[in-house]
C-alpha cells in the first residue's frame, strides 16, 4: 500500500519521529513522509511512533492508499527532503 504520513511533534520529539519514519518510509518535506509499505510494517511503525507520541502535544495523520495508480504528485519550488526518493 501507498501511505502519506504528516506530523506535528514538539521540539523534544521530532528528531526522533523523522528517525522512526524514515525507517519506514522516504522524507520529502518537513514533517512529511511517504512511500510504499507492507501492513506489517504500517502496524510496527504505528506502534513506534504512539510509543514517543503525547496526544496532548503531539499528532500524527497517515493517508493510506491501496494503489499509487489513480493518484498524481506534483512538486513546486525549492525540493526538501532526502535524494533517496526518485521516481
Amino acid at each position: 500500500m501507498f501511505v502519506i504520513l504528516v506530523y506535528d511533534f514538539s521540539e523534544k520529539r521530532v528528531a526522533k519521529a523523522l528517525k522512526i519514519s524514515r525507517k519506514y518510509l522516504h522524507w520529502v518535506q518537513n514533517s512529511v513522509l511517504e512511500g510504499d509499505i507492507s501492513e506489517a510494517n504500517l502496524v510496527k511503525l504505528k506502534k513506534e511512533l504512539l510509543s514517543i507520541l503525547n496526544p496532548q502535544e503531539d499528532s500524527v495523520i497517515l493517508y493510506t492508499f491501496r494503489t499509487r495508480n489513480y493518484s498524481k504528485r506534483e512538486e513546486f519550488g525549492i525540493k526538501k527532503g532526502g535524494e533517496e526518493f526518485l521516481i
